[in-house]
Parts: structure tokens; C-alpha cells; sequence
């Protein structure tokens, strides 16, 4: 179905105009038809451009020079471009606000059918299938801005799927979805690949997610070096990027490797685990500790008592009430963050934790209620004040970066905020950009402009820092240096506040989680006991052992 030969690639440099170092070095490798592929490996190693090229993105819309072969289903993306392909290859990008081009769902998915003349009773039958496939019928008349992120993900795959296209191409299609609706999504995907026999090609960082639907694993190690190809188990065995599950069975020597929970049962019987003491969270939960829910807590007052001694609140709200153009988002939410805490916002999409943080830095005025954050209340003051003190890193890190380099977009910030200038080769080092101070940042991968926007916040040594899913392209490596940097922000009296659906990332760092429901605060609790009791919010390890000592690898290999 996809045949790379001899193809080596190389982006436009912006300063010469000439081709930069190759991204793709005289790759060469098949796909055959009804397979099931994965692209996995580093942020910025070419998992995005591999995929460019299977339309034609890569060089139409980008550029740069070209040399070998690639044929899809016998065509030529390189002499038919995008629009010669779209028929046979449907891609569905990183950022579903780049395809979008109607603000109604319903109009978004019939619009690339009425540019190929469908007749309408044709339109019709695949808006309906295509709605039910993703779990979006509900939206079908609710406008593209004011969907959350991940259901704005869900109606661009949607989209694709209406043209039945032979081959269908993901990049990242998970990243702003919550553990349910990836799985709604992927569960979708698989079905697509059995049932219709479509070629799938994705790529994806949170490898638990997909690796087990797999029937082809391409590793990619870096810009212009050799792929590594061949089965998940395979793969995996012989590369550090890996899923929870896969380390935890190379440091403990399980063989095979398991790519699931089943299979990963097997072993747990044998190891020999310490039993709880006395004073651990385990005998604590058995004596009947419980999820504090935020009803039972009463108004502005969380779990945090429980964890903390009571200091003055980095964010009190109190009947806090959002709407949307009368679509009610939240509902009376009544929180307290004291300063100095970690605090992780999950829920499904649509839940409102995105709306609740923008709020925090007073982007959006309560319709209810109020809101005081470090003793400002935000109804009532601009977010240029609140930004002295707040370090907001939004989900889309574009809106942030306008620069002409990295070391330009920190430097503003300093001058925004009357700083005096200084030296970020800590910080850039710190969040992995080292090297990269003159890069111009809408050249970078979304990963790196994730870290871009991170460190143009965090220059300024805001007291509170609000992140809204801040792992959105970042590998587990990456994902392992911003845990560590976050949890260094805490220890020196930081208060972080991090809306995401990445629970590996929560099992590691966090020490609260407050789940949000349909506007509302269901779960209010410590990390440990909200993993443990939640069957979908919960990490690969604590899903295996169901004990709240373990939420990762470190936990389960220190606790033999």
C-alpha cells in the first residue's frame, strides 16, 4: 500500500533559503495494505514529516528538497500533492483546529464531500456514520469554538472518515483526549482497520495507549538516522522510549515483554512484593479513609486540609458558574489550592478544566461566583496584572509564540514584566532546548514549541504555575525532565495547577487530584487514593497491582 525508496527530505533553511540537514536519509520501507503501523520515537526525530509525505504535505506545503520515491496505493503524492491524494489518504494533523474551516460540526464534515460532488443522500449516510463512529453526535450542531480540544479532535478524524479514504493518517490523535475518549477513539480505529480493511498509519507519544493494536512498530531515532522496523514486542525490546508496562518488564526481566495488563498478570504472582505496615497509605485506605467529594467538604475548602497544614490559599473560588453562549460549562464549583500544593485538574473532554483554568488567570470572567487567585479577585482585575504572578502555558502553545527566535520569546516576557535581562541557559537546558536559542519556534515540532512556551512562562519565576496539558507532544523522556522540573517548582514553594489527561504524568508528580464532571467537582482527593479507586484515571501500574502504594515503575522496583 505505502512504499518509501531511497527518499531523503530536508526543510527549507529560513536564514540561507537552502536545504537544511535531512530529516529523512535515503529511508526506504513498505507498508503493506490492512496494516496497522505505529511511528513512534523523540520529539522532533521526523515522526511528523514521514507522515507529510504519505499525502504530499511534505514538500508541497513545506518545501525544502525531495529526492527518492514514494508511491501510495500506486500514486505518486509528490506529482498529485494533497489534493490529488485526498481521496485515497485521509490525515488527520496534530492541531484539529489547522483542517478546520467551518464553525459547525455538521457543515465541517460535509465540507470536503461537497467539493468532491457527492449527491446528498451519500452526504447524509456518512455524516451519520461518521458522528457515531467518534461518539459526536450530541455536537453535531454545536459551533468549532466552543468544543474542548479533545472533541475538536474527535470532529477532524470524523471529518476524514466521510471521504472513505484507503489509507488513514493520524498524527498524535490521542493527545487531547481523555483516557475514555482515546479509547472510544482507538477502539474505532482498530474496528476501521478489521472490519474495512483500511491501512492506519499513526503516530503517537503515550505508547500504553495504542502499542497493543499494533501490527508494525516504525522507529524513528532521529533526524536523518536509520529506522528501527518490525513488531511492537520487537521493537520495544531494544529502545528506551517505552510504555510503564514495557519498563517495568525490562527492569524486572519479564520475558515476553507484555504489552497489556493480561498480559502482564502473569508475572505479578511471583514477585515478591513487601506486605503494608503500619503508618503506610495502604493500611490507611483498609482503615477507611475515602475520596473526599467536594460536597461533603463544603464551599472553598478541598482535601488540602487533609494534606496540608492550612496556609493562605494560592486560589480560593467560591460558586464559581461559566457559561458559553447559554451552554452552561460549570456549575457552582467551590475550590481550594493552598499555596505550595500540585495539584492535577483530569475529567472527561468537555468536563470544563480547561474553562476553570483560563478562569484562574481571569481570560474568562465568572458568570457566578468568584474567583481570587494570590489575592486578586480575577472579576476584577486584568490579566496583565495577574501575569506578574501567574505563569499560564495554554493547550495550543502557538497562541503564546510570535518571536523571531527561542531566546527572543523569553526575552519578552522579561521586558513585558520589567525584568531585568539574564541568562536562560539553565532553563532552556532544563526543559531539553538546549541548542536551540536562535531556532525560529513555528519551525519547531510540537513538542519543542510546547517547551518553547513552557520556559517564555516560567522565565519570569511566576509563584503560580497553571499548565494546560503540557505533555501535548512530548516523549517519555521529555515528559520525565518537565516531572522532575515541576516537582523541583514545588519544592521551592510553587503552587502548580496542571489541567491534563495524561495520568502516567499524574502518577509521577502529582500529590492531589480534583476530577471534574459535566461542570461539576465529583472527586476531590490525594492522587494515590483517586488512581486507585478509578478504573479509567488510573496509571498502567496501579492499574496492574490495584494497590495505592504502586502508581509507577519506581514505586513497584523500590518496594521488592
Amino acid at each position: 500500500m505505502i512504499e518509501f525508496e531511497g527518499l531523503t527530505y530536508s526543510y527549507p533553511d529560513e536564514d540561507t533559503g537552502q536545504a537544511a540537514a535531512p530529516v529523512l536519509d535515503d529511508l526506504s520501507l513498505r507498508i503493506e495494505e490492512g496494516s496497522f503501523v505505529l511511528v513512534v520515537g523523540p520529539s522532533g526525530a521526523g515522526k511528523s514529516t514521514l507522515l507529510r509525505c504519505i499525502n504530499g504535505l511534505v514538500p508541497h506545503f513545506y518545501g525544502g528538497t525531495i529526492v527518492g520515491h514514494v508511491r501510495v496505493a500506486g500514486r505518486d503524492p509528490v506529482v498529485l500533492a494533497p489534493r490529488g491524494m485526498s481521496e485515497t489518504v485521509g490525515f488527520v494533523f496534530q492541531d484539529p483546529e489547522a483542517q478546520a474551516v467551518f464553525d459547525v460540526v455538521e457543515d465541517e464534515l460535509t465540507f470536503a464531500m461537497e467539493n468532491l460532488g457527492l449527491p446528498l443522500e451519500t452526504m447524509q449516510v456518512r455524516v451519520e456514520e461518521a458522528l457515531d463512529q467518534l461518539h459526536i453526535a450530541h455536537l453535531r450542531r454545536r459551533r468549532l469554538s466552543s468544543l474542548s480540544g479533545g472533541e475538536r479532535q474527535r470532529v477532524a478524524i470524523a471529518s476524514v472518515l466521510t471521504l472513505r479514504p484507503e489509507v488513514l493518517v493520524l498524527d498524535e490523535p490521542t493527545s487531547q483526549l481523555d483516557p475514555q475518549a482515546a479509547e472510544e477513539v482507538l477502539d474505532t480505529l482498530v474496528k476501521l482497520n478489521h472490519d474495512l480493511g483500511l491501512t492506519i498509519v499513526l503516530s503517537e507519544h503515550r505508547l500504553e495507549r495504542v502499542v497493543q493494536y499494533a501490527d508494525q512498530v516504525i522507529y524513528m531515532p532521529g533526524p536523518g538516522q536509520t529506522p528501527l522496523i518490525g513488531p511492537p514486542r520487537q521493537v520495544l525490546a531494544q529502545v528506551s522510549l517505552v510504555p510503564p508496562l514495557v519498563e517495568l518488564g525490562k527492569r524486572l526481566g519479564w520475558s515476553p515483554l507484555p504489552l497489556t495488563i493480561k498480559e502482564a498478570r502473569r508475572y505479578t504472582r511471583s514477585l515478591d512484593l513487601r506486605p503494608p505496615e503500619p503508618g503506610d497509605l495502604s493500611a490507611t485506605l483498609e482503615g477507611g479513609e475515602r475520596v473526599v467529594r467536594q460536597e461533603e467538604a463544603g464551599p472553598a475548602v478541598g482535601v488540602a486540609e487533609t494534606l496540608h497544614e492550612v496556609t493562605a490559599p494560592a486560589i480560593e473560588i467560591e460558586g464559581l458558574r461559566f457559561a458559553y453562549n447559554g451552554h452552561l460549562v460549570l456549575r457552582g464549583i467551590d475550590l481550594r489550592v493552598n499555596a505550595g500544593e500540585f495539584v492535577a485538574v483530569m475529567g472527561r473532554n468537555g468536563a470544563g478544566k480547561t474553562t476553570l483554568l483560563k478562569q484562574c488567570i481571569g481570560l474568562l470572567k465568572p458568570n457566578g461566583g468568584r474567583v481570587h487567585v494570590l489575592g486578586h479577585d480575577t472579576g476584577r482585575t486584568s490579566v496583565e496584572t495577574l501575569a506578574q504572578q501567574v505563569g499560564y502555558v495554554p493547550q495550543n502553545p502557538n497562541a503564546l509564540l510570535f518571536a523571531d527566535s527561542v531566546a527572543e520569546e523569553l526575552a519578552f516576557t522579561r521586558r513585558a514584566q520589567g525584568l531585568p535581562a539574564g541568562d536562560d541557559a539553565t532553563l532552556l537546558r532544563t526543559v531539553g532546548l538546549e541548542g536551540m536559542r536562535d531556532r525560529y519556534p513555528r519551525d519547531l515540532s510540537a513538542g519543542e514549541r510546547q517547551r518553547v512556551a513552557l520556559a517564555a512562562v516560567l522565565v519570569s519565576d511566576p509563584a503560580l504555575i497553571l499548565l494546560d496539558e503540557p505533555t501535548r507532544g512530548l516523549d517519555y523522556a521529555q515528559k520525565a525532565a518537565l516531572a522532575g522540573f515541576l516537582q523541583a517548582q514545588k519544592r521551592r514553594g510553587k503552587t502548580v495547577v496542571m489541567v491534563t489527561h495524561d495520568v502516567e504524568l499524574v502518577a509521577q508528580c502529582a500529590e492531589r487530584v480534583i476530577l471534574l464532571g459535566d461542570g461539576e467537582i465529583a472527586v476531590d482527593g490525594p492522587v494515590r487514593t483517586v488512581m486507585t479507586g478509578s478504573q479509567v484515571f488510573a496509571s498502567q501500574v496501579n492499574k496492574l497491582f490495584r494497590d495505592p502504594r504502586y502508581l509507577t515503575v519506581d514505586d513497584v522496583v523500590e518496594g521488592r
